[in-house]
């Protein structure tokens, strides 16, 4: 079924039949009107517009006159024109052509009967199969998602993975087949809603898609209890290893992926070792936020980035474009996974890679990993792979999910879930911030976007468990920048005001954001469904539980210094975004609600938590080597084991990890 008429199913529940072609035509000529009489010929009460379809129809329309759904090349998008944004490259030269070709993979029937390492996952588990098959093992990677070509690289601002609206991403996952549960009361949920919690199912995983942040965790982030106690209500730990067993690992991964930036300035850098790659050009918002902060006498440092800022690997530098974040790099410059270890794991010859391909059970033979079970999502065709070590490394919540479907008779509540820890502790990343408009032109469209951060603030905040980091976002869409400054009540609703409103303000705006440190609550879980599968009859995952409070009060400060360094960078008004642009605050902070706290646990694209690591088997799943308790050939290499999930975005983190415990695993 086409995504439009999988779409047309969601929105107009009872109109039948609905011309979806129709919708279609009419969806990306951007007519609204046209939109209406469609949907009151397929049947909509005679008033269209009190219907739920008509509305989201229209809604749609008016995002996919700044989205380019058509894929149309960027100079021909007018109103992309209009406001001054571009996906094209900043300095007009065009794209150096690449030629990453697909990578090598294995068709699901002709897997072996046995390997000696499976990874399941190709995100971080691109780096675990590295590792595994450098050392000697035959190694088999599996991927739920299908390699994402150039073919589909096309910016397009409706289906970018960072922002939700309904549509299916190219990263995947597909909307039908793969459903969730939500909250209290448990409702289900399609993949491309926000609480689904989409991080790409794809080769690469996150990192074909991610922004590419690459910040270490500090000293701090790994002794959180020691350095603030254990707030009421709340699970907040130490982690059973420190910064300093860390780092090593940090630097491999900063050297052999590539990170490009500078430690100047930043207190919790760890080190004063160089980054392999000097930092991106410093664009004008950065400029501008940099003096700012120099007038409050705070210190700024430049963003760490897994992206090239000079050729590096048979790749090209950053072609500084407006379309990053969401997207995959139409230039290769992102260091995600997919273009750097898997082609090393692949270039052994002792690993094999198979795509659209689910591990639904671990197996154990007296108690030990002996095997998983995989099914073929195309066909549905199931089979069982020896493996003499599993390495899981697909996420937060499917890795949490794979553990409590894999339960035996000797542990009946899931794998490695004696004590009741699997899936518990889950969290991610509140994302506060504000928006300042400015009188003069601010935003020069020159990306990434993200070159100054004030990182003062991760720690030492008189009353404040933590604290976060705040940097200026990313070129912005235009669609996003609506939806914000609709809230803000900057914009009106609809109408040919939204249209002039963005183009006076699109480029005399500038955005900050910044992931603050969670506290962690053992209710925020991760659980099975049971009763409601997948297409291929596999219970799903069940997310529950809700954020402390002490992150409301750490997200309401964090706001207040987003305001104060707008505010001294002579932005004539400002707002404040609670969470990532989700919510428009005065500009004096954000209090919690009883409905906020309620509202649900914290997941998303910087998911962790849901294997916690410990040095002590009631209290986690895994063991400081990163080995599931009581399987001693079961390693967890992913950021589920973070015990917190830091004030940076923990994807460093979780690539040193990930590195550490497949290197402990062989050696063993």
């Amino acid at each position: 079924m086409s995504t439009l008429h999988q779409l047309a199913e969601r929105l107009s529940p009872g109109v039948d039949p609905l011309d979806v072609d129709a919708v279609a035509q009419a969806w990306q000529a951007d007519q609204p009107e046209r939109l209406a009489a469609v949907l009151r010929l397929a049947g909509a009460p005679d008033d269209a517009s009190d219907h739920p379809a008509f509305a989201d129809a229209v809604a749609l329309a008016e995002q996919a006159r700044w989205a380019n759904p058509r894929q149309l090349p960027a100079d021909q998008v007018s109103s992309w024109r209009e406001v001054g944004f571009t996906t094209e490259p900043a300095d007009g030269g065009g794209w150096p052509p690449v030629s990453l070709a697909p990578p090598r993979t294995t068709a699901f029937g002709d897997v072996h009967e046995g390997y000696d390492v499976v990874v399941i996952g190709s995100g971080i588990g691109s780096l675990a199969a590295k590792v595994a098959a450098e050392s000697g093992a035959t190694v088999l990677l599996v991927e739920a998602g299908s390699w994402l070509g150039a073919e589909r690289a096309r910016p397009d601002a409706l289906r970018n993975q960072r922002f939700v609206t309904g549509l299916e991403t190219p990263a995947g996952p597909e909307l039908a087949p793969n459903p969730r549960v939500v909250g209290e009361p448990p409702e289900p949920a399609l993949a491309t809603e926000g609480r689904w919690s989409n991080n790409a199912f794809t080769v690469g995983g996150g990192t074909r898609v991610f922004g590419a942040q690459a910040w270490r965790f500090s000293r701090e982030d790994f002794r959180m209890a020691s350095t603030y106690g254990v707030p009421e209500g709340s699970s907040l730990a130490d982690w059973p290893v420190s910064v300093d067993d860390i780092a090593p690992w940090y630097l491999r991964v900063e050297h052999e992926l590539g990170v490009s930036g500078s430690r100047e300035g930043n207190r919790f850098a760890g080190t004063d070792e160089p980054y392999p790659m000097p930092p991106l050009p410093m664009n004008h918002s950065g400029e501008v936020m940099a003096e700012a902060a120099a007038r409050l006498g705070w210190s700024t440092n430049r963003v760490p980035l897994l992206i090239n800022s000079v050729e590096r690997g048979g790749r090209p530098a950053c072609r500084a474009c407006g379309a990053c974040v969401g997207f995959p790099c139409r230039a290769e410059a992102k260091n995600g996974t997919h273009n750097t270890a898997l082609p090393l794991a692949l270039a052994t010859g002792l690993c094999s890679l198979v795509t659209g391909t689910r591990a639904v059970r671990i197996t154990t033979h007296h108690g030990r990993v002996d095997g998983v079970d995989l099914v073929d999502l195309t066909t549905g065709a199931r089979r069982w792979v020896r493996a003499g070590k599993v390495v899981l490394a697909a996420g937060a919540v499917e890795s949490a999910r794979l553990l409590l479907l894999s339960a035996h008779d000797g542990e009946p509540d899931g794998l490695g879930n004696r004590s009741d820890q699997v899936g518990r502790h889950l969290q991610a990343h509140l994302y506060p911030g504000a928006l300042g408009l400015t009188d003069e032109v601010i935003q020069d469209g020159v990306g990434p976007g993200p070159t100054i951060a004030v990182s003062g603030f991760r720690h030492g905040n008189p009353g404040i468990v933590g604290g976060g980091m705040l940097a200026n976002d990313f070129v912005p869409l235009p669609e996003f920048t609506i939806s914000v400054l609709q809230r803000a009540g900057v914009l009106p609703d609809h109408g040919a005001g939204v249209h002039a409103g963005l183009a006076r303000h699109y480029r005399r705006h500038i955005m900050i954001f910044g992931p603050i440190q969670e506290v962690t609550t053992a209710d925020a879980r991760v659980r099975l469904a049971h009763g409601v599968t997948d297409a291929w009859g596999v219970p799903v995952a069940r997310l529950s539980g809700r954020l402390h409070r002490e992150d409301h009060r750490t997200a309401a400060f964090m706001l207040e210094r987003a305001v104060e360094w707008l505010e001294a960078a002579g932005c004539r008004e400002v707002f404040g975004l609670p969470s990532g642009g989700t919510g428009v605050s005065g500009g004096t902070g954000v209090a919690a609600s009883d409905q906020e706290l309620s509202g649900g646990p914290s997941v998303g694209q910087h998911q962790a938590g849901t294997c916690r690591m410990g040095d002590d088997p009631a209290t986690s799943v895994v063991d400081p080597r990163g080995r599931v308790w009581g399987h001693e050939n079961l390693a967890v290499a992913d950021t589920s084991v973070h015990v917190t999930n830091g004030a940076v975005n923990p994807v460093l983190t979780g690539l040193a990890l990930g590195w550490r415990t497949t290197a402990l695993l062989m050696a063993h």
